[in-house]
């Protein structure tokens, strides 16, 4: 079947900031993308429903309204989540907020399409520190952000980690396993697109103010940023870019994560 190149918006996991990833297809149908979320903080919990696009489509995100979308918690305690009035097709509920160790199911009906995920979140890994080190890029000093924490031992934890800039988020995909430093003492650091740009603009400053969100996810949602990352970036050998590897049962793209968050904020001196 002849492949069509769609774009997939991704939506980002803590603010309306829109992510866009060439995705090749292996069919010419389109598909629902559903993302969705529940975490440890307080009203942590969303569902964002679109669609892939064609590449001559117009480059912005096109919310699907009219969708029945729960929450089910350990499988016995249901919430129904409704459309936000400022977002079309992105779906959320007040006052929950889920727990460490406990499962939770998201079941979403778009029509006639029924999708469903499930994720257990993670044991917390304490978020020790945020520092900026130097790093040096194509022959100049570059800053970049360091996180510091400890993964425990027994292997089977992994991480998620979203950058902010001056409250605006870097779009580049951070996730790491313990595969191996399973039990170690870690710093890392987060090199994004920006950082690796020879454009002197775009580098960190005295004054900006950098934060750094942690996630613990689980395995299957590190697979599908790992396959993200992977497919926006050509890695793997591949000359055409796979679709991600979603948890979602039903035919939609995207994933469904339960998982911890912790920030930790550092402004440049």
């Amino acid at each position: 079947m002849k492949q069509l190149l769609y774009i997939v918006i991704i939506i980002s996991c803590f603010c309306a900031c829109q992510k866009v990833i060439d995705i090749n297809l292996n069919t010419a149908d389109k598909k629902y993308v559903v993302e969705g979320y529940v975490t440890d903080a307080v009203n942590g919990v969303r569902v964002s429903i679109s669609q892939t696009m064609n590449i001559d489509d117009e480059n912005s995100f096109e919310g699907i309204s009219g969708a029945t979308v729960k929450i089910i918690a350990d499988g016995a305690t249901e919430y129904v989540l409704t459309e936000s009035s400022a977002s079309k097709g992105v779906y959320t509920t007040t006052g929950f907020k889920g727990m460490i160790g406990h499962t939770y199911s998201m079941y979403v009906q778009v029509g006639t399409d029924t999708f469903r995920a499930e994720s257990t979140m993670p044991h917390e890994v304490y978020f020790d520190s945020l520092a900026l080190q130097d790093r040096v890029v194509f022959g100049k000093t570059r800053r970049v952000p360091a996180v510091y924490y400890t993964d425990p031992e027994g292997k089977g934890n992994s991480y998620h980690f979203i950058e902010w800039r001056n409250k605006l988020k870097e779009g580049t995909i951070f996730v790491r396993n313990d595969d191996n430093t399973d039990g170690r003492n870690l710093s890392i650091q987060l090199v994004s697109f920006s950082s690796d740009s020879d454009d002197d603009s775009k580098q960190i400053k005295t004054g900006d103010t950098i934060s750094i969100e942690m996630q613990c996810i689980d395995a299957a949602v590190y697979k599908y940023w790992y396959s993200l990352d992977a497919g926006a970036t050509g890695e793997g050998g591949s000359a055409t870019p796979a679709n991600p590897v979603t948890n979602i049962k039903g035919g939609a793209l995207g994933y469904f994560s339960a998982h911890s968050v912790q920030t930790r904020t550092i402004i440049a001196d």
